[in-house]
């Protein structure tokens, strides 16, 4: 299932991807490489 985002009309997934832990919420944040490849 996907959802619009805004008048531009770009679909993303609707299940959303929690990125929080990615920087902080579980101590040291991870390189910006490590979280683009999982974003990716």
């Amino acid at each position: 299932m996907n959802k619009k985002l805004g008048a531009s009309g770009l679909e993303v997934s609707a299940v959303g991807l929690g990125c929080m832990e990615n920087t902080h919420a579980s101590g040291t944040a991870m390189s910006v490489n490590d979280g683009v490849n999982i974003i990716r």
